[in-house]
């Protein structure tokens, strides 16, 4: 395994680059953003299965009579049904809200990949453009011409994307 030190400065870069701007995204996160992760990280962690599992049995053995000396208050777990009703309304409230922020996340993930995917696409034809013209200079005959012409033509975004809405459609029908 290559030591990190190793690595190529762009790479490290990049990697700080990331990091900072996921520190950023968190700062920029509301209160109540934060909070909502905070509230959705605990209740998808085994902690939040163990309290729960402890507090629902305990009601249940309370009010089943099987707690010694503790009178049953809620018998017919109304009461425990009802607190089981709100708390799910409220945390699903708070992994929509998680949910909602990290969707945003993505999505400008996304565009960052896809500006830098054409970016690298419009580079790459460039360089296909000059590596020909070079070639031809010096003289390189036998170069793959119709892959060439291929690679050397820019892409258009709106067609690969009304192809894709076509191959989509065609798929539906």
């Amino acid at each position: 395994m290559r030591e990190a030190r190793d690595m190529a400065a762009v790479l490290r870069r990049n990697i700080e680059a990331m990091r900072a701007q996921r520190e950023r995204e968190e700062a920029e996160a509301s209160l109540a953003q934060r909070l909502a992760d905070r509230i959705t990280a605990f209740t998808g962690s085994l902690a939040f299965v163990g309290v729960h599992v402890v507090l629902v049995g305990g009601w249940v053995a309370t009010n089943l009579g099987w707690a010694p000396g503790v009178r049953p208050f809620d018998p017919s777990f109304v009461i425990l049904a009802t607190v089981a009703s709100v708390e799910a309304i409220f945390l699903t409230t708070f992994v929509l809200i998680s949910q909602n922020r990290t969707a945003a996340l993505a999505e400008k993930r996304a565009a960052l990949d896809l500006q830098i995917n054409l970016l690298a696409e419009y580079e790459i034809t460039q360089l296909v453009r000059l590596l020909r013209a070079v070639a031809e200079k010096v003289g390189v005959a036998d170069l793959p011409q119709p892959e060439l012409e291929e690679i050397a033509r820019e892409v258009e975004p709106e067609a690969v994307l009304e192809e894709i809405e076509a191959q989509e459609e065609a798929m539906r029908e």
